[in-house]
């Protein structure tokens, strides 16, 4: 496992971040399989969220953290402030409420990194920043972010924060993938991915900003299970959000030069799609919802993989030749 380092967290923090999603109740033996497998694998740092199952998984979570003696040596990352089908929901009464739902849920006195889910525009920055710089004072978090902000309102709330002597964001969480996104897979998500990303990511490249990124296999894109001609089979939830998202037919252009170098590089489609993304000139952590440790091993042995430049520029189909 490779790690890097967070503002305000003094562990490591795992460049492979396991999401809860697919944790249950249902089974809560086979949850902890899971946590323990991916543990053992070198992951030390988890993606909750209040909004996920009710609470569930953070639960499990907690419960698991509990029981394996081991909240000082993992780091959970906790998001709050979902929007609902009413309001959006990102002020800080919202912030406060979903936290410390979230660490009653967990049975935690703090969480590592407590990273806003959704962001609102016209709400001001201020109040925000200073809500959260408060609950790093009274230890509840260490370090904050934003999932689904923007660059542009990164930076306007880090220079409030530096205008007032004030704690900044410590990382940022939108989603990136080699496959673009032709569609938001839910509204309100931002992506960094593609030529329309590329003012974001020169931003964060030169602010050296942690990104934990979503959706890095492009929801099962990379999976091999898509092709030109079998979209009209899928009926699942998230397999047609897939197909609305990312079957475009430059994602399977892609997707057709990853398979031509999985030979040279002995390695899996999905690896390499990782790879592509690992590979970047970015501070770049990938969220990931293996649902074994099998998954999670492979994904790992992926961050050993070596993409040249021109690779990259081939994969993505800037360039006509991988050599």
């Amino acid at each position: 496992m490779i790690f890097g380092q967070i503002p305000g967290i003094d562990k490591p923090v795992s460049r492979l971040v396991q999401g809860t999603v697919p944790l249950s109740s249902k089974d809560p033996d086979a949850s902890r399989a899971l946590l323990d497998g991916v543990f053992a694998l070198g992951c030390n740092t988890f993606d909750t969220a209040h909004v996920y199952g009710g609470g569930d998984q953070e639960r499990l979570l907690g419960r698991w953290i509990e029981e394996r003696g081991i909240r000082e040596e993992v780091v959970i990352l906790a998001k709050g402030c979902h929007h609902n089908q009413d309001r959006r929901r990102v002020t800080p009464f919202d912030i406060a409420v979903d936290l410390h739902d979230s660490l009653a849920r967990m049975q935690l006195e703090y969480v590592d990194l407590y990273v806003l889910h959704r962001d609102d525009p016209d709400v001001p920055v201020g109040p925000i920043v200073e809500a959260l710089n408060e609950h790093v004072r009274t230890g509840r978090i260490r370090a904050f972010g934003g999932s689904n902000w923007s660059h542009q309102r990164i930076a306007e709330a880090n220079a409030f924060a530096s205008g007032h002597g004030l704690i900044p964001f410590a990382c940022s969480s939108p989603n990136f993938s080699l496959a673009v996104q032709i569609k938001e897979p839910w509204p309100g998500c931002i992506s960094i991915g593609g030529r329309q990303g590329e003012t974001a990511r020169n931003w964060y490249t030169e602010s050296n900003t942690p990104l934990f990124c979503w959706s890095s296999l492009a929801g099962g894109f990379f999976s091999g299970r898509f092709t030109r001609d079998n979209l009209e089979t899928f009926d699942s939830y998230f397999d047609k959000l897939c197909v609305e998202c990312y079957c475009s037919e430059e994602n399977f252009q892609r997707l057709d030069r990853i398979r031509e170098l999985t030979t040279s590089k002995s390695a899996t489609v999905t690896q390499i799609a990782m790879a592509w993304v690992m590979s970047q000139p970015l501070n770049i952590f990938a969220l990931v919802g293996c649902a074994n440790a099998d998954e999670f091993r492979a994904n790992a042995e992926a961050l050993e993989i070596n993409l040249t430049p021109q690779e990259l520029d081939y994969l993505d189909l800037r360039s006509d030749s991988a050599a």
